[in-house]
């Protein structure tokens, strides 16, 4: 049968119940990472329930990808808004962050009890992990983001620049400057063709919306600074989640930066929570949930993971629901395009830099450690087998190389 509904009109609206009861089973079934939720998206709110056309769900990826934040979440949130409202965009967002958010809370609880060989084994196992998925995301990210001489080299800048600076602004000044570079050279990027998305605000809530996202970006630093309780950790994740481009991966050096830096969280367990991040299925942000519990004194534990969740993912949210009503005149200009290819690009270059330090540096400790990664690697990408299953032979392996018999 042939699922192609270019031409046809959405399904009618529905309720937020609706909305949260679907988007819970695929936060409790959604594995792969953000390309397969986009997937999973588009076969069951296109394909099988028609909430949006062929072209609708094509102009909100492409928008979600030309935003900061979590592609795949910005998608459902989007789809949920479309459909119910915002009480059906609220439903989207719970019913498929709640389950991962959950087990990486339940995981955080676990980790101070993994001591001994066994649990060294199994945290360097989940930084095998780690290896394994940036390395995956890395490639692919090369090839769709960087697919010209231009690009490439902007990418390779970006890499050298972070490997040889360790101060933190040099993540943003990378990020404005890909911008800035690729509005003013790059030439070979497409303009996206878009008729419009169909949504229940209008320009006054909008500009609201990116108005309160600006006011946090700039708030929240001045209040951290007053130690106003949450106010820091607040601030940390929203700042990360408002300046990933290019996908959830790319979080990995901005949350670093945010929660290893100051001491918060250890480097291995940084690390041991990424990893653990690809055994779930649902979002890759919902790493937050696992970082907060592990925040230290009163700003850990349920709360800390409560709010860290919240603030990582609500930039991404209100710039998507502030530059919707607009998207269409946005889109059509080349510079805008040239702009966000010029990040993009720029994005590659931090993952490569993180890839190399702190997860090559950290997970790779002599050559069995690389031939385990090497392994895994083949497994991800060119046998396309399931991420619990990497998960599982990095773990394995793990122990029989490190425990002693």
């Amino acid at each position: 049968m042939n699922d192609d509904h270019t031409h046809r009109s959405p399904g009618p609206e529905g309720g937020a119940a609706e909305v949260f009861r679907i988007f819970l089973r695929l936060g409790l079934t959604a594995f792969g990472g953000p390309i397969a939720h986009l997937g999973y998206f588009r076969q069951e709110f296109v394909a099988r329930r028609r909430w949006l056309s062929e072209d609708q769900y094509a102009q909100l990826l492409a928008l979600c990808q030309f935003l900061p934040g979590p592609a795949s979440s910005q998608v459902g949130f989007g789809l949920g808004l479309v459909r119910a409202g915002w009480l059906g965009a609220l439903a989207a967002f719970v019913g498929f962050t709640l389950p991962s958010a959950a087990l990486l809370f339940a995981f955080a609880v676990l980790v101070p009890g993994l001591s001994g060989d066994v649990g060294t084994a199994v945290l360097h196992g989940l930084k095998l992990v780690a290896l394994v998925v940036v390395a995956q995301a890395l490639l692919g990210m090369s090839r769709q983001l960087c697919p010209d001489i231009p690009r490439a080299t902007l990418a390779v800048l970006a890499t050298v620049l972070l490997l040889v600076t360790t101060q933190a602004w040099m993540q943003v000044a990378v990020i404005v400057a890909g911008g800035l570079v690729g509005a003013l050279w790059l030439r070979n990027v497409a303009v996206v063709d878009t008729t419009g998305l169909r949504v229940r605000h209008g320009a006054g809530m909008a500009v609201g919306l990116l108005s309160l996202f600006l006011l946090l970006l700039v708030g929240l630093p001045l209040a951290a600074v007053t130690g106003a309780g949450l106010a820091t950790v607040v601030d940390a994740f929203y700042r990360a989640g408002a300046l990933v481009f290019g996908g959830g991966h790319v979080v990995l050096p901005l949350l670093e930066e945010a929660v290893v830096s100051p001491g918060w969280v250890g480097e291995e367990a940084f690390l041991a929570g990424y990893g653990a991040a690809q055994a779930v299925p649902g979002p890759m942000f919902a790493i937050a949930s696992y970082l907060g519990a592990l925040l230290p004194g009163a700003n850990g534990g349920l709360l800390g993971a409560t709010m860290a969740t919240l603030a990582i993912f609500l930039p991404g949210f209100l710039l998507l629901a502030g530059v919707l009503p607009f998207w269409s005149r946005i889109v059509s200009r080349p510079s805008a395009a040239r702009a966000v290819a010029g990040v993009n690009a720029a994005v590659v270059g931090l993952l490569a830099a993180a890839f190399y330090d702190p997860i090559w540096v950290t997970a790779i400790r002599h050559e069995l450690d690389l031939a385990i990664a090497l392994i895994g690697f083949l497994m991800a990408v060119s046998w396309r087998l399931s991420p619990l299953l990497v998960v599982l032979w990095c773990l394995v392996a793990s122990a029989v190389t490190t425990i002693p018999v």
